[in-house]
């Protein structure tokens, strides 16, 4: 089985390019997503830390922002509780997928928390950063500080540049991106 990483900036359209590739794919903030509002375990754990303020289930996006903002140490903490799970759910996803040719791992800090085995082939999706930012301000949660604390988490984008094997540029048109990952799969499969 051959994993594809996709890796980026926020807002970049990493999610957008994985789902472009066809293959089956796993997207780690949709766990998070599903985690906060089915996963009990996950919201006791959290509870115990942050009983003001993750004091419901299922857990509100609302609540998990408060709480990062709140202070600079809860998102550290949050991740402690929240990536094992995220991993444990991707182990799941590969297991499922054996038997497929390719997986696309669609996860925002993937080289950051060493996700990446060395055979995995790295796709970095570039972005104009106007374009980014156009996009950002367009979802329903913007928030510029948490995407702040989010990016000062993120490797600097010519790092996970010089590590992908292959760059998708994102002008958000279909004809660039479908040519760009046409080629990746003709050199890999």
């Amino acid at each position: 089985m051959i994993r594809i990483g996709i890796v980026g900036s926020i807002g970049s359209g990493k999610t957008y390019i994985a789902n472009k590739f066809g293959f089956p794919v796993f997207n780690a903030d949709s766990e998070v997503n599903k985690l906060y509002k089915n996963d009990k375990i996950c919201f006791k754990k959290l509870n115990k830390i942050f009983p003001k303020q993750i004091d419901t289930f299922p857990i509100s996006k609302e609540s998990i922002v408060d709480t990062i903002l709140k202070n600079n140490s809860n998102l550290t903490k949050i991740m402690k509780i929240v990536h094992p799970l995220v991993r444990k759910r991707m182990k799941q996803f590969l297991i499922k997928n054996k038997n497929k040719n390719i997986v696309v791992l669609d996860v925002p800090l993937f080289l950051e928390n060493k996700m990446n085995n060395k055979t995995d082939v790295i796709v970095f999706v570039e972005s104009k950063k106007n374009k980014i930012i156009k996009r950002l301000k367009r979802r329903k949660n913007y928030n510029p500080k948490l995407i702040n604390k989010f990016r000062k988490l993120q490797l600097p984008l010519e790092i996970k540049k010089k590590k992908s094997q292959f760059t998708v540029r994102n002008n958000f048109s279909n004809k660039f991106i479908k040519k760009d990952i046409k080629k990746i799969l003709q050199r890999i499969l």
